[in-house]
């Protein structure tokens, strides 16, 4: 498991010290806050969730219903709750308040892809019965569930006309998901507010975030071999494929065997019958035996938090060797390289940890057929504690070395970014007694995540929520939601919090 509560970076230290209770002001704000607004906030997601915002490329984010009714959407929000709103493109400044000194308060719009036929109800309808107690719908977590709290909190500090000295800026990017080029190129043009939180992770507070990175293997089809065609050997494996998006961990997979004898069924059958959390259907057409595989989906960047279908069902299919398509080589490389662990403990010398950031992950996502061949990626989380010019070589070595005897045609690329860590955040402490004040959770550190947010984008900025440690984070999943308790107790920290920074 990530050991996600560590010790806090020494150049952090001190600002922990003198832990206090919020200030009156903050307290009766938040109170308010939940005790006039708890109906709202629910249906102000209710209305965002509506909004199918997951980036199209075959349609332009100007062009996009979509997206573009998002925006309006917000801009009416905005107007209803007495706050003034920017219109940047693909991003968004909901405002309150005046003063030079400015607080950001930096969330997305934008979803991950679904799969309509796991959810209980559309995942674009608030689903508030299905299960009591959770309002379920793709972005209930990530992140329109955070935008709702944070125009509430804005809304009750609005009401109490505390005349605080700083403005507060609500930044929703349209592209958090797929691209942050346009982010980037938006920075560079405007000044962003002295202090921010992101409200797109964990509690109590992120500090450091791991690198992220992308290993992508590909096994052609051998020159002149007829794909199709049975083994003269006995039974061959003709398909292999799983997964949906790459920062997500694969809940499907499954691969066709030709000429598969009853007892070579058994013995898969047999095999999978050990794995925890996963679930198999077996169906035969003709010649072809069809094994399909269901484990569960995750965030790719807390792989311990889900059941990897491919790494699992190419451990089933470990009975025996195969050999002659891009499927049996792409099974004998995740048998042998990668497994079923979750950090790259096969792979050569690739696999390290760091006391704070905890290890690197190593979690294949997608596996396709595409133009060049067969093709697995693999996403890694890494902390630092390695350059990514020396993690290159050691996949490399390793791979090369793993090809020559295996499969000479098969080709690897990689694409690794470096971790990020905030050295310094004043509002740290701020936070923490915020936290700590909801929760009753006694001295709380900061904490470093697998994922990676816009923090990295905005000075002095760290994650604030929205779900608890210790939980699983269902943002990515078939199954996203927040329970509307934490919705609710979201909305009083966030908007203490902003009292408390704003001040």
């Amino acid at each position: 498991m990530l050991k996600k509560l560590a010790l806090l970076p020494m150049l952090l230290a001190p600002l922990l010290a003198g832990a206090t209770t919020p200030s009156p002001a903050a307290l009766a704000t938040a109170q308010h806050a939940l005790a006039t607004y708890k109906v709202d906030v629910v249906d102000s997601l209710a209305r965002m969730v509506r909004f199918n915002t997951v980036a199209d490329p075959a349609q332009p984010f100007e062009s996009n219903p979509q997206q573009q009714g998002f925006k309006r959407l917000m801009k009416q929000e905005a107007a209803r709750l007495g706050l003034d709103f920017q219109d940047h493109g693909m991003v968004m400044v909901i405002g309150l308040g005046q003063g030079s000194e400015r607080i950001g308060v930096i969330t997305h719009g934008d979803v991950q892809p679904v799969d309509p036929s796991k959810w209980a109800r559309s995942p674009f309808e608030l689903d508030r019965s299905s299960e009591p107690g959770r309002l379920i719908g793709r972005g209930a977590e990530d992140d329109k569930g955070p935008i709702a709290t944070a125009l509430y909190a804005m809304k009750a500090i609005k009401d109490q006309n505390l005349g605080l000295r700083k403005r507060i800026e609500l930044y929703v990017y349209m592209a958090e998901e797929s691209d942050w080029d346009p982010l980037e190129a938006f920075l560079k043009d405007h000044t962003p507010p002295q202090m921010n939180i992101t409200l797109d992770s964990e509690y109590p507070v992120v500090t450091a975030e791991k690198g992220y990175g992308s290993v992508k293997v590909t096994m052609p089809a051998p020159a002149g071999a007829p794909p199709l065609l049975p083994a003269p050997s006995g039974p061959r494996l003709l398909t292999f494929k799983g997964g949906f998006f790459n920062s997500q961990i694969p809940e499907d997979a499954s691969a066709a065997i030709m000429d598969a004898t009853p007892e070579l069924e058994a013995r898969i059958r047999q095999r999978a019958a050990g794995q925890k959390g996963m679930r198999y259907q077996f169906t035969r057409e003709k010649d072809v035996l069809t094994v399909s595989a269901r484990g569960l989906s995750a965030h790719s960047s807390k792989p311990e938090d889900g059941v990897n279908a491919i790494s699992m069902l190419a451990d089933a299919l470990a009975v025996r060797s195969w050999e002659g398509t891009p499927a049996a080589s792409m099974v004998n490389f995740l048998n042998e390289l990668v497994g079923t662990g979750l950090y790259g403990e096969r792979f050569g010398a690739i696999a390290y940890g760091e006391s704070f950031m905890g290890p690197m992950t190593f979690a294949p996502t997608v596996l396709k057929q595409a133009a060049e061949g067969l093709q697995l990626n693999i996403n890694l989380r890494r902390p630092r504690g390695k350059s990514s010019e020396e993690l290159s070589q050691q996949l490399t070595a390793a791979f090369d070395a793993w090809k020559v005897q295996r499969a000479p045609q098969s080709s690897m690329s990689a694409e690794i970014h470096d971790p990020w860590i905030q050295g310094s955040a004043p509002q740290v402490p701020t936070l923490l007694n915020v936290f700590s004040h909801y929760t009753g959770i006694a001295n709380p550190q900061p904490v470093a995540i697998g994922g990676g947010t816009n923090s990295r984008m905005f000075p002095h900025a760290v994650s604030f929520g929205p779900a608890m440690p210790g939980t699983v984070y269902s943002g990515h999943s078939e199954h996203e939601f927040i329970t509307e308790k934490q919705l609710l107790l979201n909305l009083q920290m966030y908007t203490a919090a902003l009292v408390e920074m704003a001040r």
